[in-house]
Order: structure tokens, then C-alpha cells, then sequence
């Protein structure tokens, strides 16, 4: 199962324990959050494709940590002008591992337990 989110004006596709660098969000390390915005979500029971976004639809996550990106050096120079001007830039950068995908908005639930199988000599005593 994949879902397609927009988040910081781009959109990536992402599933469970997947982890994505993405633009700056507010939040520490540990720190949960959600995504609203989802696009699309294929799963094996088939594909849902938002007009432009699916209601009630949420990817959740967590923030595993605020960090930067690598420098951009813009270099400009006009030739036989002396003139040349050189800048750095570095993006605020914020990773997120995808916890779960919801496609009706509801909350994760806990996986069921199967329910314990009785010994031979129980089941024996219990039909006679």
C-alpha cells in the first residue's frame, strides 16, 4: 500500500516505513504528525484518486529529525565585465518516517489477537 502526499508544495510518494526528507515543519525529534493532504492511495484492493484531494484521507508520521541540506553555491559572472557575485544557500530540511496510511481518516487500531487454541484433551473433555 503507497499513497501520494503535498506537503511544502511538492508531492511524494511514499508507504509505510518510509522514511522522506521534506521541507521544514514545526516539531522536535519524536513528535507525531499528519498529512491531509493525500492525493491518491493504491492499495491491493485497488486505486483512489482524489479530485484533487481524498476527504477524510491522513498519512500519519513522525519526526525523526530537523536538519539541513548541502550548500547551493549561485554563481553569477558577466564576461569581460568584471563582474562576478558568488552566494550560499542552505535549506532547513525536516525528516519524517511514515507510520501509517489511513484512508478513511480514522485513527491506527491495534492488531486483533487470534484467539488461543485449546489443548487436545480440553476440547476432548468438553464435546463428551
Amino acid at each position: 500500500m503507497f499513497a501520494v502526499i503535498k506537503t511544502g508544495g511538492k508531492q511524494y510518494k511514499v508507504a509505510a516505513d518510509d522514511k522522506i526528507t521534506i521541507e521544514k515543519l514545526e516539531g522536535e525529534a519524536g513528535s507525531a504528525v499528519s498529512f491531509g493532504e493525500v492525493l491518491m492511495i493504491t492499495s491491493d484492493a485497488g486505486s483512489e484518486i482524489g479530485a484533487p484531494m481524498i476527504v477524510g484521507a491522513t498519512v500519519s508520521g513522525e519526526i525523526v529529525e530537523q536538519t539541513r541540506s548541502k550548500k547551493t553555491i549561485h554563481f553569477v559572472k558577466r564576461r569581460r565585465q568584471n563582474s562576478k557575485r558568488k552566494k550560499g544557500h542552505r535549506q532547513d530540511l525536516t525528516v519524517v518516517r511514515i507510520t501509517s496510511i489511513n484512508a478513511s481518516g480514522e485513527a491506527p487500531k491495534a492488531a486483533k489477537k487470534a484467539p488461543k487454541a485449546k489443548p487436545a484433551a480440553e476440547e476432548a473433555a468438553a464435546s463428551a
